[in-house]
Formats: structure tokens, sequence, C-alpha cells
């Protein structure tokens, strides 16, 4: 991957309970593209991620959300799994932080579960969004419009739907923080 990144900022905003891959393939491909990723957590030391079945590995977390400020990232992504976006929309840091983030105009990335934060934060109501199938009925009861598809891009709101749709999601935030998809879109 070229570093079409190179010298911006992306934080990944995670506790126990975190999809595996919705974590750690973001962060691999966003650090080949050059960006500098950040671990966010509501706990200090290390957060365990959940490998579809299982309790997986664990991530080294970089800094607390409560002391974690927008302006210092380019770019924010919330990974899903059940377990993960269920914590950190019970925890009143994580909560204003994704809500000044979104407001903040930058890029927004959820996947899978990862909506429900953002749910939580008040930022939904009029944006077209995905998600794993179940979180649907509480986008929809938020204000969203909620579509069935890999990758839905609506200004600087990113979401996709799982694991298998990982692919399609890295790409659109490379192209998002890169400066070369400020579109919105639906594929």
């Amino acid at each position: 991957m070229n570093k079409q990144l190179k010298g911006k900022k992306i934080a990944i905003l995670a506790t126990d309970g975190f999809e595996q891959s919705e974590l750690m393939e973001p962060m691999k491909n966003l650090e080949d593209a050059g960006a500098k990723v950040m671990v966010l957590s509501i706990k200090p030391g290390e957060i365990k991620g959940w490998a579809m079945a299982d309790w997986g590995k664990t991530v080294k977390v970089d800094g607390l959300v409560k002391d974690a400020k927008p302006a210092e990232f380019d770019a924010l992504v919330l990974p899903g799994g059940q377990m993960n976006p269920d914590k950190l929309r019970m925890d009143k840091d994580a909560v204003a932080f994704v809500k000044a983030f979104a407001e903040s105009g930058k890029t927004v990335a959820a996947i899978c579960h990862g909506p429900w934060t953002l749910i939580e934060a008040g930022v939904v109501k009029g944006k077209t969004m995905t998600s794993w199938p179940s979180v649907s009925t509480d986008l929809k009861n938020a204000g969203a419009h909620w579509v069935d598809k890999e990758v839905v891009v609506d200004g600087k709101f990113i979401t996709s739907r799982k694991p298998s749709d990982l692919s399609a999601f890295v790409k659109a935030i490379v192209e998002s923080v890169g400066g070369a998809g400020s579109q919105s879109r639906a594929a």
C-alpha cells in the first residue's frame, strides 16, 4: 500500500470484547498506508479481543479516551463485536469523545455493532448507514436511514456490516482521510 496517510493520526476506540479482525486489520492496513494509529480505551493496559466465537488476542492500549481530544486525530475508527460497543456506550467519557469527534466533521468509521456508540452519542440522525443486521432497528429508531451494503459513505461517516467487508471499509477510510473520497457513496 502507498503511504497516502503519512502524517495522519487515527484513533481506534475499543475495550474488551472488540471483534479482533475489526480492530487488527484496520490498524495494520492504516499503518501500512502511513498513518500513526493509537488505540484508545476506557481502561489502561491491554484489551482483549473476541475472535468470532471465543476470546482472542490482546492489544496494547495507547491512551485513555478520557484524556484524548478529537483535535489530536484525523479520524476515528469504532470496531464492533457485541461486548465492546455495549461497554463503550455505557461510558460517559467514550460517548462524549465520540460525540465531539463526530461534530468535528472529521472521518468517523464504524463497523458491525460499532454504530451503537454513535447512536448513544446522538449523531446518526439523517445519516445513511449500515451495520450488523441486528443493529438496523436501533439505527432506524435513532433517525438514520439503514441500508444493507458492504460499505456506506455519507459525508465523513463510513459504516460497514461485518468482517468480510473489511477490505472495502479500510479502503473507504484511506480515501476519506487521504483526501481522495469526500463524495457520498454506497457500494
